[in-house]
């Protein structure tokens, strides 16, 4: 018995050594990017200051965004990361948890293939899907955000659904719920689908339960206690539905002609053939209720004013793709039945080892989707500023407040007070700031050359600021201790 299942266990191998491999790849491109100065302050620099903060038993409180932790997206997960920060504060940890969390996202979707009752070489191939998919590659490389955490969560609790591991389940929902408050209504939709038509009606319960009650205290009490008696800022994107969340949802019912234009327009049609084109051929009609769960996020996207929400680069669109894969499994569990058949069989293509071409068409996608040309375009534009931004970051020795532009914000974070340079809303006070650093050549997000000349001929005449560096357009100005 031991000997069977030895090898049993033997099948999990290669899959491991693969999941480590594309996670040392993630972390490697992620960390070049940010070496190369094309981190961003958003997200990355919301994160790490976050995560720094709770490491020094300080106060959680982004100055970028000007409230809490907590008042932002309720991401409880970031207190247990940031003992990460507690063995050696650096944002490297971001990344590598972020790079081994979207890797390790291909074990549950093996896992969940092989219970289906597929072979072990398309369970293996399904899991190239996942790994390959553009959008897994795409979000890796914009920053950090929690929610990647919970793709691998999302896999495993319909992992232990089927197989009745209740206590899994509700770790698994817990942690979903801990990455981002709106994850609650993907949770609840998870559960409606589970009960309806997963048939697991305990799980279904549980996820229903928890999804809509953590939805309403998040919305109704945490976000607001936070963030000044506001709601979350995103409910910006959806003005012409309500400024609430309980308006937009009562305006869902009551107004249908306010979204309909949204949904069946060019832009809609364009985003979910981004997100089915990975996997169009291993779909089947009859296997698409697995996508009740995504119905809300979809719908959030959809209807959005933000275009970054309806793309394969951002992070919107992950909590879509769990439930992408599931479709794909079934479809795939039941093609040999005469009256379930994939899009591929009804091509009627010669005979050909399933599991290749599934490989073929994942890798297809991703040289067609994925970003990694970014590396020798947009991620090396700003190349011959590099050395004199690192020397100037080196100036920066004390814990002291900084103003800078939106690339080097990610690198001096480990303070309670960053903020950047924006054209709109120049700093009220530039004396309540230690150091300020500017690219003239490259002057950021929000930013423009003329502003930053401007600041620059500000700091100039400023008796309190002194010129620390100055060298390829890049400027370091010093509060003069002797006017502290």
């Amino acid at each position: 018995m031991n000997k069977l299942n030895y090898f049993k266990h033997l099948k999990y191998y290669p899959l491991i050594w693969q999941i480590a491999l594309f996670a040392l790849i993630f972390f490697l491109c992620s960390s070049a990017r940010h070496t190369l100065f094309e981190s961003n302050a958003f997200e990355l620099g919301i994160y790490d200051q976050v995560a720094y903060l709770i490491s020094q038993g300080q106060t959680p409180f982004s100055s970028f965004l000007e409230i809490h932790h907590m008042g932002n997206h309720a991401a409880g997960v970031m207190y247990p990361v940031a003992l990460l920060y507690k063995i050696y504060p650096d944002v490297h940890w971001l990344l590598l948890v972020q790079a081994v969390a979207l890797s390790s996202g291909a074990l549950p979707v093996w896992s969940l293939a092989s219970q289906a009752g597929l072979k072990n070489s398309i369970a293996w191939a399904i899991a190239c899907i996942y790994l390959f998919y553009p959008l897994v590659f795409n979000v890796n490389l914009f920053d950090f955000h929690p929610e990647v955490i919970a793709l691998p969560a999302l896999l495993a609790a319909i992992l232990a659904a089927r197989l009745n591991k209740t206590l899994w389940f509700c770790a698994a929902i817990v942690l979903v719920l801990s990455c981002k408050a709106v994850l609650s209504l993907t949770v609840a939709a998870m559960g409606l689908w589970l009960l309806c038509f997963d048939k697991k009606r305990n799980c279904g319960l549980i996820a229903l339960f928890l999804g809509v009650g953590w939805f309403l205290v998040v919305t109704q009490g945490v976000i607001p206690y936070f963030n000044q008696g506001r709601e979350h800022a995103g409910i910006g994107r959806y003005q012409y539905l309500g400024n609430s969340v309980l308006e937009i949802a009562v305006n869902l019912i009551l107004k249908p002609n306010l979204i309909l234009g949204r949904i069946f327009s060019g832009d809609t049609f364009e985003y979910l053939a981004l997100l089915v084109l990975p996997v169009v051929w291993w779909l089947s009609p009859r296997h698409l209720t697995p996508l009740i769960s995504a119905v809300p996020t979809l719908a959030m996207n959809i209807l959005s004013d933000i275009p970054a929400q309806r793309d394969l680069i951002h992070q919107y669109s992950v909590p879509i793709l769990p439930f992408l894969l599931i479709a794909v499994i079934s479809s795939l569990a039941d093609r040999n039945q005469p009256k379930e058949t994939t899009i591929f069989d009804k091509l009627r293509l010669p005979n050909y080892p399933l599991p290749r071409l599934i490989v073929i068409w994942s890798l297809i996608g991703f040289l067609a989707l994925a970003k990694y040309g970014y590396f020798w375009t947009i991620y090396v534009d700003s190349l011959d500023t590099l050395p004199a931004s690192r020397e100037a970051i080196a100036l920066v020795n004390t814990k002291g407040s900084v103003l800078t532009t939106s690339h080097m914000a990610p690198h001096l974070t480990h303070r309670p007070v960053v903020r950047l340079t924006q054209a709109q809303t120049p700093p009220a006070n530039l004396a309540e700031f230690e150091y300020v650093l500017l690219n003239l050549r490259y002057p950021g997000w929000m930013s423009d050359r003329a502003f930053v000349e401007n600041l620059i001929t500000q700091l100039r005449n400023n008796p309190q600021f002194q010129l620390k560096y100055q060298r390829d357009d890049i400027y370091l100005f010093a509060k003069n201790l002797r006017s502290s």
